[in-house]
């Protein structure tokens, strides 16, 4: 997935922490004694470097810490109405801002606490989400949201984390309303270097959208599909001026781009109003700016409950994305 490469020196824990020290106060005496109120916790996002974006308006964590056992807790804070990561009804969120949100989580802790270096690319392999929609819904003012982040599969090259594999549980208030997880190589900016350095500089001629309302979008400029003559076939719709899916500039297709192609395909093959329920997306190679991409649908199985649609993405004859989507179709 698409990485933001700028170099500075991490801060430390302790100016990375949210959450504002303060030494307790001991209770008043009598009650007409004057007592001066305690200031609030004081929250911020964290560093926009540790979970590879260049808008701060795009970072959603807020905190993380070492959890007694193991692993860690990572806090967040989804806005009620993205300028992207939302849903048309715009009654609850987006799973797809989910899906982010455990994305982000990977690579700030790689940073901050796994060690490795600002500046290293992340090469996605594997993302998932799954959702109990009927928790998701949008609140009158914004929830604290909790990832409880567990590392498997943690691999190192001479002592140096060089990726792995996480799982994630999201809660509200106490409650489970996602899961997810997420597998992922880092390398250097000089290895990088070598492996891209056929990559092309120009992404190809902008194509035309399909009708949003048949991909489950409000608006052309979020989609991206375009037609191509079939009703389970298209090609892939690159935008890379799109402020969300194009955050900065990068070499190759976001992962998080066909990740809403793959959401796209399977509402386009369900029809509007699917609720989607799960996504596994996995990478098995770069998609390139300056040629064409096929995507492609096909429904696997359907019931009255849930339908599974499988999304394959394939470039110069390779297949080099696959996504099985879970949902819920829309009421007859």
């Amino acid at each position: 997935m698409s990485v933001h490469t700028t170099v500075l020196v991490a801060p430390s824990r302790a100016l990375a922490s949210g959450t504002a020290q303060r030494e307790p106060r001991p209770e008043p005496a009598r009650a007409a004694q004057d007592v001066t109120p305690q200031a609030p916790s004081l929250t911020t996002t964290v560093p926009r470097q540790f979970v590879h974006r260049a808008a701060l308006a795009e970072v959603l964590l807020s905190d993380w810490s070492r959890r007694d056992g193991g692993g860690f807790d990572v806090t967040a804070q989804w806005p009620r109405r993205h300028c992207f990561f939302a849903l048309p009804e715009d009654t609850h969120y987006d799973p797809l801002l989910i899906a982010e949100t455990i994305r982000q989580a990977g690579t700030l802790l790689a940073h901050a606490e796994l060690g490795v270096p600002l500046g290293h690319q992340f090469l996605m392999s594997e993302l998932s989400v799954s959702v109990l929609p009927d928790q998701l819904g949008i609140p009158a003012t914004p929830d604290t949201v909790t990832l409880a982040v567990t590392h498997e599969d943690v691999q190192e090259r001479r002592g140096q984390h060089v990726g792995g594999r996480y799982r994630v549980i999201l809660s509200i208030g106490g409650r489970t309303v996602a899961t997810g997880g997420a597998a992922y190589t880092c390398i250097s900016p000089r290895a990088y270097s070598r492996l891209r350095a056929s990559a092309g500089a120009e992404a190809a001629p902008l194509t035309s959208p399909v009708p949003p309302q048949h991909v489950g979008r409000l608006s052309p400029r979020d989609v991206v599909l375009s037609p191509t003559g079939s009703e389970d076939e298209w090609t892939l719709r690159v935008d890379t001026r799109h402020p969300v899916l194009f955050d900065h500039p990068v070499d190759h297709v976001p992962g998080m781009l066909l990740a809403e192609a793959a959401r796209q395909a399977a509402t386009h093959a369900l029809g509007q109003g699917a609720v989607l329920l799960s996504m596994t997306a996995r990478y098995g190679r770069y998609v390139e700016l300056d040629t064409p991409c096929r995507i492609t649908a096909r429904v696997t199985g359907s019931s009255s409950a849930h339908a599974t649609v499988l999304v394959t993405a394939v470039q110069q004859g390779a297949e080099a994305f696959q996504a099985t989507v879970t949902a819920r179709p829309r009421p007859c």
